[in-house]
């Protein structure tokens, strides 16, 4: 112990990077855990396949132009608040919310539960995981 304490008092720029990334990382995991629900490509696709899931693709028009989940509707992150309204006929569907990677497919996922949707998943890894996991992707 003595040893851990010693080596603290000598790199104090070490001990304060360490805490500040496992402060990150900790919030990281608590904030994904209360953001809802993440699902794989696998399990997004027997969403897709099995319950009629609704995919919104968040990403900016240009992103979606250039590979999209098939039949996946675009409302860009920036006016999703605006247009959930035209979201109200899949309020009893599953909806998997995209995007390139999964982070702003989160912060739309929290959106939409905030606005009372129930059934909204985030698809962990976004379009790169879709992607990866050998899955089609249309540019139409």
């Amino acid at each position: 112990m003595q040893q851990y304490l010693e080596f603290a008092a000598n790199h104090p720029v070490l001990i304060g990077a360490f805490v500040l990334i496992l402060g990150a990382l900790i919030w990281n995991l608590l904030r994904e855990g209360t953001s809802g629900l993440n699902i794989g490509p696998a399990e997004a696709t027997l969403k897709i396949n099995h319950e009629d899931a609704v995919v919104v693709d968040v990403r900016s028009i240009k992103e979606f132009s250039e590979g999209h989940i098939l039949h996946a509707e675009n409302i860009p992150l920036n006016g999703l608040k605006n247009q959930l309204p035209a979201l109200e006929k899949y309020r009893q569907r599953p909806i998997i919310m995209v995007c390139r990677s999964g982070s702003r497919s989160g912060v739309a996922a929290t959106t939409l539960r905030k606005a009372g949707f129930e059934q909204v998943y985030n698809l962990r890894g976004g379009m790169l995981a879709w992607e990866s996991a050998g899955l089609p992707v249309t540019h139409r």
